[in-house]
């Protein structure tokens, strides 16, 4: 059996999976420390979750597992002074802003995004060494590792980086494979102070200690994995044959599985190593399901009740929301705006609009937003979603109807599924979803004309 773990934002998933199939699975939660700008999660913590979940997997079950991989949430930075590393700042920390608000002016900008695939963004490693280099908040001893730098010396005694996950640092030559020596010479850091790189499917023997220690066999061989965004969309591509993807979780993001690099210059997309002739290009937004569960608890009479009365809610106000629109920038944004700074809020809110006009204003508003990322991703034909967001028929339909595509709800677009394909080299499938939602033309239509000038009011 293969054991499949994702270390994602909130929480570690470990999947026991068997011909495609989950046999066990749990969740463990991870805690995000925040101060101000400041995020960051506990290196201690994350290994202590990691090896609580293994070991507690049924003994029967860890008996068969052969190979492990792992799944890691992107643009994670972890100091390593020493031997000893305690804080790992995460995608969300957001300290750089200013940093990269500068720098997004510099004709290096342009250059930097083109050789690595990640958007000059405050998320990124890249971004946080520059912060931190201009602070001088370590010392030019201090190794850079991230959470799968942290999983893979924990299982295996040395601590190694796969090109997927390293593409995602904005510090990684796409076209050479390797740590780009332009960017780390602007960093003023050598290469010995990064990881050693590996391909995704490339395996390593478990340490006799940790064996021991979760009570598996001491041949079981660890596979370096890739990060969550791209192994998700390339789950949802093996299963359907569907190269696009849509997940709407706490935040959102858009994704095509790509034969070649794709760059946006101006409102930069980003392009990810997945495997060899074989990327992942999207665009990222912050403000997914968090702008709904704001709008649930802020605007909804009843929050328990939010999702019953929903259709009750959008048929008492028309599409367009009688005139208001809502601009969903509660969280800064990413994709295409890169900045910080952005807020949200209603646009043409007069005193003849009522809740339901405010919580439809909501939902469309935060779908057209996902529209201006579909258009950067280039997406066309169908795509599968999958994400909380997708709990009731009506917001899959409006999503359809938005974005003008036929969306194909998919409980395999977990990064947990595309580490096993990876393992196994999985052929692509054409089984398609049984549960769909195709654009009704007269709403499509609506909302195209909508879109054309939806964020100039």
């Amino acid at each position: 059996m293969f054991l499949g773990i994702d270390i994602g934002t909130t929480a570690i998933k470990f999947g026991v999976i068997e011909d495609r199939k989950i046999i066990y699975s749990q969740s463990l939660p991870i805690k995000t420390h925040s101060h101000g700008l400041k995020q960051t999660q506990s290196a201690t913590q994350i290994s202590s979750q990691l090896i609580s979940g293994v070991t507690t997997i049924p003994a029967q079950l860890k008996a068969a597992i052969i190979v492990i991989g792992f799944s890691t949430a992107m643009h994670s930075l972890m100091p390593v002074e020493g031997e000893t590393a305690e804080e790992i700042y995460i995608w969300s920390d957001n300290q750089a802003s200013q940093t990269m608000t500068a720098f997004r002016q510099t004709d290096l900008a342009a250059t930097f995004y083109e050789e690595t695939g990640t958007p000059i963004h405050a998320m990124s490693p890249f971004a946080k060494l520059a912060y931190f280099q201009t602070n001088g908040s370590y010392s030019k001893e201090t190794k850079w590792f991230g959470l799968k730098e942290l999983a893979m010396a924990l299982f295996t005694g040395q601590a190694r980086i796969d090109y997927s996950t390293a593409s995602a640092t904005g510090l990684f030559s796409l076209k050479e494979k390797q740590w780009s020596q332009k960017i780390i010479n602007y960093l003023s850091l050598s290469k010995a102070q990064l990881a050693p790189l590996c391909a995704p499917t490339d395996r390593f023997l478990i340490t006799e200690e940790m064996a021991q220690r979760c009570g598996l066999k001491p041949e079981v061989e660890v596979m370096c994995g890739a990060s969550d965004g791209c192994l998700a969309a390339y789950a949802g591509y093996i299963s359907t044959g569907i190269h696009n993807s849509l997940t709407i979780g706490t935040s959102a993001a858009v994704r095509k599985v790509s034969e070649t690099t794709v760059f946006d210059r101006q409102k930069q997309n980003f392009c990810y190593y997945l495997q060899d002739d074989l990327y992942v290009v999207g665009a990222p937004s912050n403000n997914g399901g968090c702008v709904l569960a704001w709008a649930k608890e802020t605007l909804s009479e009843d929050p328990d009740a939010f999702y019953h009365y929903l259709p009750q809610v959008m048929e008492e106000s028309p599409i367009g929301s009688n005139g208001l629109r809502f601009f969903p920038y509660l969280n800064g944004e990413r994709a295409p705006f890169w900045t910080n700074e952005i807020t949200g809020g209603f646009s043409g809110l007069t005193l003849k609009h009522n809740r339901s006009d405010m919580l439809r204003a909501v939902i469309e508003g935060m779908l057209m937003n996902i529209d201006l990322l579909k258009q950067m991703a280039q997406l066309e034909e169908a795509v599968t979603v999958s994400g909380g967001f997708f709990q009731t028929k009506l917001l899959g339909q409006m999503t359809a109807d938005v974005l003008g595509l036929t969306c194909y709800l998919s409980d395999e677009n977990e990064p947990i599924f595309g580490l096993y394909d990876l393992y196994k080299s999985s052929v692509v499938r054409q089984d398609q979803p049984d549960e769909k939602f195709v654009p009704d033309p007269q709403n499509q239509a609506l909302y195209q004309e909508l879109a054309k000038t939806y964020f100039q009011a």
